[in-house]
């Protein structure tokens, strides 16, 4: 007779007689008292697994809304961008950058950052671009861990104010004499498919908490 086909206290009951006459039998192995557990335990994915799915997840959906393909944009990680263009040029890179965006025509765009001064965005990207393409901590060393995500997550980081960072971005990178076509090329992608990962991750978060930036949608 299976068990499900018999009331919960008999099966309680069952369950207990089962067990008795396994554990005094001579014949019967006992097995762990967590066995039961284990198996279960072992079919429910592990922190480290739901998180590497859920990376996926957003790598997937920058890649749709950035139209840039994973191995295009970390097509950067092939060479150490940091040591081949140095210091200067990030710092140059950054502050051209950021020149226009706090020059920006558009107020909704500007007060995106303004909470910070000019000097504080452009040292902070730097340091983060030099670390992330082959060079010293230095953004860790002074802020701690990077976590784009939960450090955008207040901001109205959305498909607008993505692409119009992406805006912002190509021209400083057009601009620069520094920077040779191939890392320019390397970089726009990296900066396409980054920006839009922020949008995916932002987005999800706050969702996951029930609240929302001012201002956050997709337009």
């Amino acid at each position: 007779m299976s068990l499900s086909n018999v009331a919960p206290k008999d099966q309680f009951h069952k369950k207990r007689r089962v067990f008795h006459a396994t554990a005094t039998s001579p014949y019967i192995t006992l097995p762990p008292p967590c066995s039961t557990l284990s198996v279960l335990s072992s079919q429910l994915p592990t922190k480290s697994e739901a998180r590497k799915r859920k990376m996926q997840s957003l790598q997937q959906k920058a890649s749709e809304w950035s139209g840039v393909d994973p191995n295009d944009a970390f097509a950067i990680d092939e060479t150490n961008l940091f040591e081949k263009l140095g210091l200067q040029t990030f710092i140059n890179l950054s502050t051209n950058f950021y020149n226009r965006v706090y020059d920006d025509e558009e107020e909704w765009f500007r007060s995106i950052f303004s909470n910070s001064s000019k000097e504080d965005a452009i040292r902070n990207q730097y340091e983060f671009f030099v670390q992330r393409m082959g060079g010293p901590n230095l953004y860790s060393q002074r802020k701690g861990d990077t976590a784009l995500i939960s450090r955008h997550r207040t901001f109205p980081v959305t498909h607008k104010a993505a692409e119009r960072w992406l805006h912002h971005m190509q021209q400083a990178l057009d601009s620069a004499a520094d920077i040779d076509e191939d890392s320019k090329t390397r970089m726009k992608k990296f900066f396409r498919h980054t920006a839009f990962f922020l949008v995916a991750g932002v987005e999800l978060k706050n969702q996951n908490k029930g609240t929302g930036c001012k201002n956050c949608s997709h337009h």
